[in-house]
């Protein structure tokens, strides 16, 4: 059991720092928030960069917390005018903040982004002064989590932050270690990220390191009761086209079905920078119609696909530069709605896709032996409704939103919770792009 700290502490807003809000493909978070404020916190949001145009989700509606933008480098004389206050306020924090910031942009490799990153925390520790924040919490651990560390510097303000993936294994490991050292906690959503980090810290900190998956909000993924038989089956993946999803993987594999004989079609939805090299590697193997890039939709399209799919795939692997994932917020929705699931035994994935158990692994890379798992399950519908069936019970024991949501609540020293019969029931219908 990971450690928690007391509930009791004083009330107060909370500050949430995140890259870009509102963001298409980080649904994840957007639950999380929604939940936060429906266990009582008072939230705070700021964004790093300005949000993406829209389409937004609808949820985005339901978010009582006021958003505020980080001015943007052009922007001089409100950052000025922050910094100011921030030396006024406290001027030794500021100056030890500034001597870390030089110190460890002589350090670093990318010594202007230590410096962006300073600058954007003057803004964000005036801010949260002004408005009684209690405490900073970041999403991701990479720039997020570097502006929460300064704001902290320089407010007395504690922080914490949540590790994801790509933002977790692409920054050095010192870095990461510095962060959660001088972080209150550190949440992250998969064991195997928790383990990781608990190596870099060590045994005397390693109580730091928290595990709180995504949580799914099963409000809106009602288990349909059975797979229906289709004149031909469908294959359904859902990704960003981008290497570490393994789409060209799962490509290679339908071209062995194909050649094995058995009937079948491929949607793979999502949209990235490899969609003209899929494209071809679609034509190369005459899957043309049969395999298709569906583009990024919305939720409410996407949950329809789900429901008419007959198994879904996702082949994730370890990129050439260390990225990876985390546990895909696609495999738990698919679950969700009672699709037995194939993936690639990578990262936190095992943790729900527990092979003969929950559904199928397979190693990454490996299109043969994704194609005999597809196979196998398009050939047993008996085994393929047993293994979803354990897979929406499984998400209902470890991976509901609430209890995720409470116990992030409860390590931001938030002291009272709503009942849980409050419910977390989203009014409107999500709309999202797959990611």
């Amino acid at each position: 059991m990971n450690a928690m700290p007391p509930a009791a502490m004083a009330s107060g807003p909370v500050a949430y720092i995140m890259k870009r809000y509102p963001r298409l493909t980080e649904t994840f978070i957007l639950n999380e928030i929604r939940a936060m404020e429906r266990l009582g916190a008072d939230l705070r949001i700021f964004s790093l960069l300005p949000p993406e145009p829209p389409p937004h989700h609808a949820m985005v509606a339901e978010v009582r917390a006021p958003v505020r933008a980080v001015p943007m480098a052009g922007a001089w004389v409100d950052l000025v005018r922050a910094h100011a206050a921030a030396i006024r306020a406290a001027p030794l924090r500021y100056a030890g903040a500034f001597g870390r910031a030089a110190w460890w942009s002589v350090q670093s490799p990318t010594p202007l982004s230590v410096w962006k990153q300073f600058t954007r925390a003057g803004f964000v520790a005036t801010a949260c002064r002004r408005g009684g924040i209690r405490h900073i919490h970041a999403h991701f651990a990479n720039a997020p989590a570097a502006v929460a560390r300064f704001a902290s510097l320089m407010s007395g303000i504690p922080f914490s932050f949540t590790a994801h993936a790509k933002d977790l294994y692409l920054t050095p490991k010192q870095v990461i270690s510095r962060r959660a050292r001088a972080a209150s906690f550190v949440a992250t959503c998969t064991d195997y990220n928790a383990q990781y980090l608990r190596n870099l810290l060590g045994e005397a900190e390693s109580h730091k390191i928290n595990l709180v998956y995504h949580g799914i909000d099963l409000t809106h993924f009602s288990a349909r009761t059975a797979i229906g038989a289709a004149p031909i089956p469908l294959i359904l993946s859902v990704g960003r086209l981008v290497p570490k999803k393994g789409h060209d993987d799962l490509i290679e594999a339908c071209a062995l079905l194909r050649d094995a004989g058995v009937a079948f079609r491929c949607m793979i939805v999502g949209a990235g920078p490899l969609h003209a090299e899929l494209t071809a590697l679609i034509e190369r193997h005459d899957l043309t119609g049969t395999v298709t890039l569906e583009g990024a939709m919305t939720h409410a399209a996407l949950i329809d696909l789900y429901r008419s799919a007959t198994l879904f795939a996702l082949a994730p692997r370890i990129a050439d530069d260390g990225d990876r994932d985390g546990i895909p917020n696609v495999i738990a929705e698919a679950m969700a709605i009672g699709v037995p699931v194939v993936s690639t035994d990578v990262s936190g994935i095992p943790e729900v896709v527990r092979d003969g158990e929950t559904g199928r692994l397979v190693p990454p890379r490996d299109a043969r032996a994704l194609a005999d798992a597809m196979g196998r399950l398009l050939a047993d519908p008996d085994q393929a409704q047993a293994l979803a069936a354990a897979a929406r019970a499984l998400l209902e024991r470890d991976f509901d939103l609430w209890t995720t949501t409470t116990r992030l609540h409860g390590l931001m020293g938030c002291a009272d919770c709503a009942p849980p019969d409050a419910g977390l029931v989203c009014t409107a219908p999500a709309v999202a792009a797959a990611g």
